[in-house]
């Protein structure tokens, strides 16, 4: 989709806002009908809350302006990665797609330490695009983990 690249500076711009604000520096849209649908930043600290990931949030937004918890004609652009949680989500939303920038080597559910969103034996596989701006997604993380 020539879209990807678009969407994923959206989500990149989300990652700096929580950045800003002390949150681990990951940003996530929903695009749905060629809309964007919701957007939604890391909100751990702001909020108090584990499950308060970015693209947690963006889910719950989405089926609330879509009316429906079913994602199946939506897209997820999100620069990490996803977390089991939040992999584990997306599948119960029935998410369509992901587009992830950088990959996640210690906690990534999309395929580089388990794949949840292509399990055979799960309800519903979501179809995943990788690396989508993966250096400058990567480079944030990197960023705000070296100033830790």
């Amino acid at each position: 989709m020539n879209n990807d690249q678009e969407y994923m500076r959206l989500a990149l711009e989300l990652a700096r806002e929580a950045l800003e604000n002390g949150e681990i520096p990951v940003g996530a849209i929903v695009v749905a009908g060629g809309e964007l649908t919701a957007k939604a930043r890391n909100e751990k600290e702001l909020r108090g809350d584990a499950t308060a990931h970015a693209e947690m949030l963006a889910l719950q937004r989405a089926a609330v302006k879509i009316g429906s918890w079913r994602l199946t004609d939506a897209t997820m652009y999100v620069t990490l990665e996803p977390c089991p949680m939040c992999a584990g989500a997306m599948i119960q939303a029935r998410l369509g797609r992901l587009v992830f920038g950088a990959y996640d080597p210690k906690a990534g559910a999309a395929g580089s330490v388990i794949n949840l969103l292509d399990y055979p034996t799960l309800n519903h596989r979501v179809k995943v695009k990788s690396g989508v701006l993966a250096e400058e997604c990567g480079q944030i993380m990197k960023d705000f983990f070296a100033a830790k």
